[in-house]
């Protein structure tokens, strides 16, 4: 079906010195969940620089029945120029997400996924491409 779904997922960041562990934790799912709409869902189409997409009602944004079971590890080395010790860790959590899924992808059927979002319809295509050259 060319459809992809995340079972589990876990991210580790260096925060720092971590002042509220639970708002940490909350951060990094927060940025992981929002790695893999971009990921698997998440399009703004342009033409000309300009933002094509119908409306808000055909973004398609993760649903939360969608988001896997999530680790988060909070890694601690206190940072002498933070305040308290502490690090940023809100966009950071998103940035790896993507090339993981995708390496996942690639490590699963073999085939290797370059464009965003890794749609059905691109896994698919990606497939049929392969089974024509021959590999």
């Amino acid at each position: 079906t060319g459809r992809v779904k995340v079972m589990r997922g876990s991210s580790a960041h260096d925060v720092g010195h971590a002042i509220n562990p639970q708002n940490v934790e909350g951060q990094i799912e927060g940025g992981y969940v929002q790695g893999l709409g971009y990921a698997l869902t998440e399009e703004t189409v342009f033409d000309g620089g300009k933002v094509i997409n119908p409306s808000f009602a055909d973004y398609k944004i993760l649903p939360a029945v969608d988001v896997p079971d999530l680790k988060s590890i909070i890694v601690e080395a206190y940072d002498e120029t933070g305040p308290f010790g502490a690090k940023g860790v809100g966009e950071p959590g998103l940035v790896g997400v993507a090339p993981a899924v995708a390496n996942a992808i690639h490590d699963a059927i073999g085939v290797r996924i370059t464009e965003l979002p890794i749609t059905p319809e691109r896994v698919l295509d990606k497939l049929r491409a392969e089974e024509r050259s021959g590999h």
